[in-house]
């Protein structure tokens, strides 16, 4: 039976990549052009599974991403890493000397902008996605235009690079994570990492007891972000990621943190994928 997987953007794009990386079998892909529509096709059941980025090691933490899988009951069943490699690609047979102008998201045109700056004749064009740009130049026979994205994209709309990595920072990670509307029940000895989410009274202390309640369940902790609740003025939920050897530990401290917490909520237990050459 074939799996349905929602991506934001379309095929050739970053989330397509991880696709192909992540699932070993055979899976069709549901095109999304924003995470709220990508949520709706997991919630209608359009699709069986989900991927999302939500974390970047040089922009950050997408929270935003981590409210709407908080709001719809979503869960968080894996997680894969991708280093983004931007490439410049256009019809086959044009050279750099040939492009007029370069089409892409405005986050990968800022992500290249050191290799930009060598060609000041070269005009910049915000577009709304990486991969559908590549399309587009395949599709309309656009010569001495190019486009900056993925490897995937280039083979997917038989473009030729014609400068590959040309992002500023080399190592540049995304976090990824697979959702779906069913909770996925690892055995306990696999799972080493959770993401969870918390509220706590507005009191002094009250966050450095928690902390230090992970910190007394051996938890190591990854990520920590406060995200403002609108209904309530002055309150704010936390969204936190940590890892553990022992899910004993973790058992322990979500035990606790029920106790402590105004609000606790378990977003997703799922196997660290984390490269040990990403680990700081």
């Amino acid at each position: 039976m074939t799996t349905k997987i929602a991506i934001q953007g379309i095929k050739g794009s970053f989330h397509h990549q991880v696709v192909k990386e992540y699932f070993s079998e055979n899976v069709d892909i549901d095109e999304c052009l924003s995470f709220e529509e990508l949520i709706d096709s997991l919630i209608a059941g359009k699709s069986d599974q989900a991927v999302m980025a939500i974390e970047n090691s040089i922009a950050g933490p997408i929270i935003p991403n981590y409210a709407l899988i908080d709001k719809n009951n979503l869960h968080i069943i894996g997680e894969h890493y991708l280093n983004i490699q931007q490439n410049l690609m256009a019809l086959k047979g044009q050279k750099i000397e040939d492009i007029k102008e370069v089409h892409s998201h405005p986050m990968a045109l800022l992500q290249c902008m050191d290799f930009l700056k060598q060609y000041p004749n070269i005009k910049l064009i915000e577009d709304k996605d990486t991969a559908e740009t590549a399309r587009r130049i395949q599709e309309k026979q656009l010569t001495g235009i190019a486009a900056i994205a993925s490897v995937t994209a280039s083979e997917m709309y038989d473009l030729d690079i014609i400068a590959s990595s040309i992002q500023t920072i080399k190592n540049n990670m995304t976090r990824f994570v697979i959702i779906k509307k069913q909770n996925s029940f690892l055995p306990e000895s696999e799972i080493n990492r959770a993401s969870i989410k918390f509220e706590l009274d507005h009191k002094r202390g009250s966050l450095a007891a928690v902390l230090n309640v992970m910190s007394d369940c051996k938890l190591n902790l990854t990520k920590i972000q406060s995200l403002p609740k609108i209904e309530t003025p002055w309150k704010y939920s936390f969204f936190v990621d940590v890892t553990f050897e022992k899910y004993e530990d973790f058992a322990k401290a979500k035990a606790l943190l029920n106790i402590m917490a105004e609000y606790f909520k378990v977003l997703g237990e799922y196997k660290n994928t984390k490269p040990l050459s990403s680990e700081s």
